[in-house]
């Protein structure tokens, strides 16, 4: 008699991709999305490379748009994660905190040369309604004032325009990557957010 199919063709746990559907689906999708775009690839590939299947992928997320906006979170969540290393780091030195803050960015500009996920699916989704743009804009929003707090404790003269700026100077960086490659002006990021900070806290003497 032959034994019936598991749903989920991971599920073994002496599995080497025995890890939780629901990480393996986000994780797959993630990469897809990244890959191919977000109207690039279904759910059938999603499930796929998951190593699982459609009435899994739906159980645990009810429609594609909701998985997406797993995605985007959990991207969010790693780079947010760059605030407790500040803080942790450099506990009560916003101007040491400022300038790792340009470190880590640089440093992300390196490694991730398709841009920056969320952005890249805010200009992908067209549809101003869809659920993934308020995922989107609310951590952008959150980062920059988070950003304009250590400006303002680092003595900016400006923190709320010096934070706009450097966010700026890091978008920009980002899409110059894309369009000209690491040689292009994105090289001088780093060079052009320490000029910006300094001339901020220049005019504040």
């Amino acid at each position: 008699m032959s034994s019936s199919k598991s749903p989920d063709k991971a599920a073994d746990p002496s599995s080497p991709t025995a890890i939780p559907p629901r990480e393996r689906i986000v994780s797959s999708a993630a990469d897809l999305f990244r890959k191919f775009g977000i109207r690039g690839i279904g759910v059938d590939a999603i499930a796929e490379a998951a190593q699982t299947n459609k009435m899994t992928l739906y159980r645990k997320f009810g429609s594609k748009d909701e998985l997406l906006c797993a995605t985007l979170r959990q991207v969010t969540q790693r780079a947010g994660a760059i605030w407790d290393e500040l803080e942790r780091d450099f506990s009560g030195d916003a101007a040491a905190q400022l300038k790792r803050w340009v470190e880590f960015q640089v440093d992300r500009l390196e490694q991730e040369p398709g841009g920056c996920d969320l952005a890249n699916a805010a200009v992908e989704l067209r549809d101003s309604d869809h659920p993934a743009h308020a995922v989107v804009q609310e951590f952008k929003n959150s980062q920059r004032n988070r950003l304009a707090a250590v400006c303002e404790a680092a003595g900016s003269s400006n923190p709320e325009l010096l934070a706009d700026t450097l966010s700026l100077l890091l978008e920009g960086a980002r899409v110059s990557v894309q369009t000209s490659g690491p040689e292009g002006s994105s090289r001088r990021f780093r060079e052009s957010c320490e000029a910006t900070i300094a001339a901020f806290h220049r005019s504040r003497v």
